[in-house]
């Protein structure tokens, strides 16, 4: 017991979250060139270094320089084992990141310090509040001209409802940006500009006011960095673990992710205070990381990983016990035992087959088909987690084979596709005819790119003007349900898992459908049933 005690303690898994374009990928790499897992960090959009980022290995991700996928990895630092999930920070792509949030203990906020707090950082910092995540706040890019820091930690706070505690200080900015005067530890960390791709030495004070500092960055910047402790140290609370764990209080930090700058510092202080694998709720109790039992459940499953081998793998988040290759172990929804011969652990693209795994850890398992998202595996316990949302499409799209050779591929690649959770298929109950739903446009041409490159299958779309689509719960035996059915036949469709679906094709639609037929239940959100 007191091993896997040990191993749970070691573990710290969080995810990144952000905006597009405020440094995510950039960030994750830099994190992973700490952990000495790479050695020259790449980046998503930088003609200097012609490396495509590690966590971006779908072609689609390095033409269009943004993340699609969520992308797991792991790392040693300091004694830890560190796993990042790197989150797509396209808006198109949320819900993947809303589910990879189920599968955090906590997540770092990357915010640019241009633009400050943008549109989907709020959505995604409002889920991280609604369950309590403790957060930390990263400000990048302070290599370029920006708001000022103590502004920016004003609209934070504003903006995303935060209460913060900065832990770090810019010294400077854009062409005067000297470097970093790290609160947590007392320390400034020099920018030195023809070392941008590598880590710079931090220098130690014990004294603000030691004259070494108006030497290394000038009287000037020294009088304004005591000028700003001071007002940290008089507007700000004093950092405190507890209020940050239950999710209360939000350390700041500055840096540049591109040039290495202030990435130390945050992976430090994150290692001292972010937490360990943390207990989840099921449908019948409290799960807690140090149970014997293993449990654990599947937030993503992503096809064609690698396109020779045609595989699919589905991401299992552990939540207690360990998990041991060639067990047997329960998938609660069908009843039915498996096991596992080559459970991969994740580096990007790269794989390598794990004896053994604990909480904390995401493992990857090879699937033909057997899981959906949501499903629960454990070592023979019948519980299911909870809280893995599939939300309503807002744009609509007939889908149309462009190859009657390839009507097999084209099955197969929406299947898998669908399976992923890349988008929602609902077919017709009156003629058959497919329907992809997905909560964002750019999601049409992904699909469209990785069914031709993955499967070989050519698709078309023709516009649909719906509104939502609405999960139905009522009696189907009733007569009021049968005459929904009969009034509404031609907007009735089934998802994947054959649950019940009313296309609407207004907000008035459902308002009078509503009050039409009060016992038949619309739903905007479908949890991910174990039915």
């Amino acid at each position: 017991m007191s091993d896997l005690i040990k191993e749970i303690e070691k573990r710290k898994t969080f995810g990144i979250i952000s905006h597009p374009d405020a440094g995510k990928t950039t960030l994750t790499e830099k994190l992973l060139l700490f952990g000495g897992a790479i050695q020259e960090a790449g980046a998503v959009k930088s003609n200097k270094i012609k490396k495509g980022a590690t966590s971006d290995f779908m072609e689609i991700e390095r033409q269009r320089g943004i993340s699609v996928a969520t992308s797991v990895l792991a790392f040693e630092y300091r004694d830890h084992k560190i796993n990042i999930l790197d989150t797509p920070g396209h808006k198109d792509f949320a819900e993947d990141t809303y589910r990879t949030l189920t599968a955090v203990d906590s997540v770092i906020v990357v915010i640019d310090v241009a633009k400050g707090v943008e549109e989907q950082t709020e959505k995604l910092v409002q889920v991280c509040r609604m369950r309590n995540i403790p957060m930390l706040v990263f400000i990048n890019k302070l290599d370029r001209e920006g708001k000022d820091a103590f502004d920016l930690l004003d609209e934070v706070e504003q903006k995303l409802g935060l209460t913060v505690v900065p832990l770090s200080l810019p010294i400077g900015m854009g062409s005067d940006f000297q470097g970093i005067y790290n609160i947590w530890e007392n320390n400034i960390q020099l920018f030195l500009e023809e070392k941008k791709q590598k880590v710079g030495e931090a220098v130690k004070f014990d004294d603000i006011n030691d004259s070494a500092i108006d030497e290394l960055i000038g009287e000037k910047a020294a009088a304004t960095l005591r000028e700003e402790l001071d007002l940290v140290q008089s507007v700000y609370p004093e950092f405190n673990r507890e209020d940050y764990m239950k999710g209360d209080l939000q350390p700041v930090f500055f840096g540049s992710a591109l040039n290495n700058f202030g990435v130390r510092e945050l992976l430090d202080a994150f290692i001292d205070i972010a937490p360990m694998p943390q207990p989840k709720e099921s449908d019948t109790r409290l799960v807690k990381p140090e149970e014997n039992q293993f449990t654990g459940f599947v937030f993503k499953i992503h096809a064609n990983m690698d396109p020779k081998h045609r595989d699919r793998l589905a991401f299992v988040k552990i939540v207690s016990g360990t998990f041991k290759r060639n067990e047997n172990y329960l998938l609660v929804r069908e009843g039915k035992k498996m096991k596992f011969s080559s459970p991969n652990a994740f580096f990007a693209d790269k794989k390598e087959v794990v004896e053994e795994s604990f909480p904390g850890d995401i493992v990857g398992l090879h699937d033909t088909g057997s899981f959906r998202i949501g499903d629960t595996l454990t070592g023979g316990e019948k519980l299911s987690f909870k809280g893995i949302p599939s939300f309503s499409p807002e744009h609509f799209r007939y889908i149309n084979n462009n190859d009657p050779l390839k009507a097999k591929q084209l099955a197969k690649g929406i299947d898998q596709l669908m399976d992923e959770g890349v988008a929602q298929l609902f077919t017709l109950e009156m003629n058959g005819r497919k329907i992809i739903g997905t909560v964002g446009a750019l999601q049409y041409e992904v699909i469209q790119y990785r069914l031709e490159h993955e499967y070989g299958a050519k698709c078309t779309y023709e516009p649909l003007s719906m509104h939502k689509a609405c999960w139905v719960e009522a009696d189907e035996k009733s007569e009021e349900f049968k005459e929904f059915a009969r009034l509404k036949q031609r907007f009735l469709a089934r998802d994947k898992y054959n649950q019940l679906v009313f296309l609407a094709d207004s907000s008035f639609t459902i308002h009078m459908t509503q009050e039409k037929f009060p016992n038949v239940k619309l739903h905007f959100i479908s949890e991910f049933r174990n039915a």
